[in-house]
């Protein structure tokens, strides 16, 4: 009688079964969301296998930046630098900087100040949205110090039909017992839109959420919104929402915009401000990369559910293998 694989040799079928075993375990769906650290200081974050945006924080640049930010046709909505002014490459499509923080220029290029990723805290990815958290300090260039710490925590979420959400929530805190922010139009989160979506280099328009168009009707005005819109390639038409958040200081912002393909909330707009070490100052925004012309009444909808989220909390882990975690604060 002709001898079984299982007579012969037991252990080689055990090993077989144990690798099919483990074979359908690995079959198992991955989640939709998912934050994957790359080479070279970067993190790409993919919704669907498909990047939808990333975090560069190399010590190369003056200050991390997000970049690409792309649009449901796979094309980014934000560029990095000003499209016609080379004195203003520290325009980094999606990115955190103060013109004033003790009188010193953490916006532009010209100044020894930098903003340096001094760790990630946690990565998370999840069928509805994945999270990111990263400690940022803010160097002056000369004491060793920071002045801030800034932890951002970041959410990608899926919208219908390849758009995507940006969630950024920061938490500044002073390393001495206060600091002072300076009055300027300059900070804290910036956005420099693609050439082809803003108005003078491109086919766009600029809108706000109390129904104004362009630079002159909008720059300098409180608004929970603004949106800027326009074409493609491949002939759709997309755009980016910027919505400040009620639990911010000084909400609705004034805003600064500019028809080249500029926006920022105002934080410091009309009057400087005070960090406290013992009261956190926390921002949070959402941008939305988003199909089709600007629609006010999706804008508002989304507006009020950014209201009602709860905030980002980035806490010690008590979990194995994790130092950090991230979760939604109870409502």
């Amino acid at each position: 009688k002709q001898k079984t694989a299982y007579e012969i040799m037991p252990s080689l079928v055990g090993s077989e079964m144990c690798i099919r075993d483990r074979t359908r375990i690995c079959s198992m769906p991955s989640p939709r969301c998912r934050v994957i650290p790359l080479p070279d200081d970067q993190v790409s974050v993919e919704i669907d296998a498909t990047e939808r945006t990333r975090w560069h924080f190399g010590a190369t640049a003056e200050r991390p930046f997000f970049y690409p930010f792309n649009g449901p046709s796979g094309h980014s909505l934000t560029r990095m630098g000003h499209p016609g002014a080379p004195d203003h490459d520290h325009h980094r499509s999606v990115w955190f900087a103060h013109a004033k923080v003790l009188g010193i220029d953490f916006w532009s290029n010209t100044t020894e100040s930098r903003i340096r990723q001094s760790e990630w805290l946690a990565y998370s990815d999840g069928d509805d949205e994945a999270l990111m958290a990263v400690r940022l300090g803010w160097f002056d260039g000369h004491e060793p110090r920071p002045l801030i710490q800034q932890d951002l925590a970041a959410a990608v979420r899926p919208g219908p039909d390849g758009e995507t959400f940006l969630e950024l929530q920061s938490t500044f805190v002073p390393t001495a017992e206060t600091l002072e922010l300076g009055q300027t139009n300059f900070g804290f989160l910036a956005v420099r839109v693609a050439a082809n979506i803003s108005e003078h280099f491109g086919g766009g328009t600029l809108t706000d959420s109390e129904g104004r168009v362009h630079e002159p009707a909008i720059f300098g005005k409180t608004c929970r919104w603004v949106d800027y819109s326009g074409p493609v390639p491949g002939g759709h038409t997309e755009g980016v929402t910027y919505f400040d958040h009620p639990d911010n200081i000084g909400y609705p912002s004034k805003w600064h915009v500019r028809e080249d393909g500029w926006m920022g909330a105002g934080v410091c707009r009309t009057k400087s401000r005070v960090l406290k070490r013992n009261t956190p100052l926390v921002l949070r925004y959402l941008l939305h990369a988003h199909g089709g012309d600007h629609s006010p009444d999706r804008a508002r909808a989304i507006a009020d559910s950014f209201a009602a989220r709860p905030r980002l909390l980035v806490e010690k882990s008590t979990v194995k293998h994790r130092h950090f975690v991230i979760t939604r604060q109870a409502r």
